[in-house]
């Protein structure tokens, strides 16, 4: 379990990156493939009869504990993330969009792009179960146990997937004053592999035994186990999350959205756009799948030892030893649902922005993105609630843009971009980084050519 913990650590310590992806870019004027991240319909606003997509890529670390100062003086930063009793939250977010291409024909736009996937996350973990299992607070144990309730389902998740999309986009209306875009993205799945450890309502009492081991006693949980592709070996090694970006084809998704445009010249004064994103699911079928869901019962004189977790790296592991234990009689683990194939619903989001021409040259944007699945499902991907204003000068060929942002894990954020032809970069996060304790880390940059 420690090297769970590591993972986090190792994670946080890279310059990744926040859960708003190709953030300023994504909402530019020049509008291309990697503005489909954030709206199908802003396929509409193409303005060349080809763009072709090379490759971009957006990466995001973001974490409620750890801070980049803490990375680099004297503070224990695992005595930092297992502290108080604020529940652990982590997110390592990767989106890689592939070769694709986009069409301008008459009215209407098409275009088919690639895309892989790669997200870590860490949610609502106990700080105080989690210090436990680490061996980490075996010397603050109170006298006669610690009696832990902790009735959120605590995961540990790890996926990868890869896409193909097919988009259309056009005008549907319009007069002299503005005019309004609809767009679909519809999206074959490619599952690659997929982990989660969930542990919920959990009730129980850590003590020491006559051996003076640390052990679990009086318990109470729900557990999930679930694996596939090369995430059902170490998926603490980062080194597993390359290994299966595209599996075969097992699932269907989409992106519906809508922008309306206030008129000005051969622009507009004002843009608004909803959508939502990602729509649907994808299943995991490899030969090594698994994913059941037991009843963890400790009672009378029953223990569990917890040394056993300290360095274990993979889940089946993890659950053989729990039955094995339960084999002994020294615990009740107790299987109540199993499958082969499981379905794993995607991070489906609302988006809602504005993009507003304030003077010559210059727009704000104001965006939010809404997660409208609850992450504690132990077969849905996390999403994040995030909020920013992105202000933006522009003068054609080149775009600079400073992106302000609040998520639900990290905080507050400010960041830095540009974008010159079509090569774009920045980050969500960098300002705020070198001027305080901020709790995230991004990089994203691109490159695109149009034709014609």
């Amino acid at each position: 379990m420690k090297k769970l913990i590591c993972l986090v650590l190792f994670l946080v310590a890279q310059l990744g990156q926040a859960q708003e992806h190709f953030a300023g870019v994504s909402t530019s004027k020049r509008v291309g493939i990697v503005n489909l991240t954030v709206n199908p319909s802003e396929l509409a606003n193409l303005k060349n009869h080809f763009e072709i997509q090379l490759l971009s890529s957006s990466m995001n670390v973001a974490n409620n504990k750890v801070g980049f100062n803490d990375l680099t003086d004297d503070t224990n930063t695992e005595d930092l993330l297992l502290s108080g009793t604020k529940p652990i939250n982590f997110n390592f977010s990767n989106e890689i969009l592939g070769p694709g291409v986009a069409v301008r024909l008459l009215k209407w736009r098409f275009a088919v792009t690639s895309k892989v996937n790669i997200k870590a996350g860490v949610l609502n973990v106990s700080p105080v179960l989690a210090s436990y299992l680490t061996g980490s607070d075996v010397q603050q144990l109170p006298i006669g146990g610690d009696e832990i309730n902790y009735f959120s389902n605590q995961r540990f998740n790890g996926t990868m997937w890869g896409e193909v999309g097919f988009a259309v986009a056009r005008k549907v209306w319009e007069n002299e004053k503005g005019l309004l875009n609809a767009g679909i993205n519809v999206k074959l799945m490619f599952p690659g592999a997929y982990a989660n450890m969930g542990i919920g309502n959990f009730n129980g009492t850590v003590t020491n035994n006559n051996d003076g081991d640390l052990v679990l006693k009086d318990t109470d949980a729900n557990v999930n186990f679930a694996y596939s592709g090369s995430l059902a070996q170490e998926f603490t090694n980062s080194k597993q999350y390359t290994n299966s970006l595209f599996g075969n084809f097992d699932g269907l998704a989409a992106d519906i959205g809508v922008d309306y445009q206030l008129k000005k010249g051969n622009s507009y004064k004002l843009k608004v756009g909803a959508s939502i994103m990602n729509l649907g699911g994808m299943t995991y079928n490899d030969n090594n799948n698994n994913s059941t869901d037991y009843k963890l019962k400790i009672s009378g004189n029953q223990e569990l030892v917890l040394n056993f977790f300290d360095g274990v790296d993979d889940i089946p592991a993890i659950k053989q030893h729990l039955i094995d234990e339960a084999a002994l009689g020294n615990i009740e683990f107790t299987e109540i649902t199993s499958n082969k194939d499981f379905r794993v619903s995607l991070p489906t989001t609302l988006n809602l922005y504005a993009d507003v021409h304030l003077i010559s040259k210059l727009n704000v944007t104001l965006f939010t993105q809404q997660k409208l699945n609850s992450n504690s499902g132990n077969n849905q991907i996390a999403a994040q609630t995030i909020y920013s204003v992105t202000p933006r000068f522009g003068i054609g060929f080149f775009e600079a843009y400073l992106p302000v942002s609040v998520n639900d894990i990290s905080g507050t954020n400010a960041g830095l971009g540009f974008r010159l032809g079509g090569f774009f970069m920045g980050s969500n996060s960098i300002l705020s980084s070198i001027s305080s304790n901020a709790k995230q880390a991004d990089f994203n940059f691109g490159f695109r050519f149009a034709i014609l």
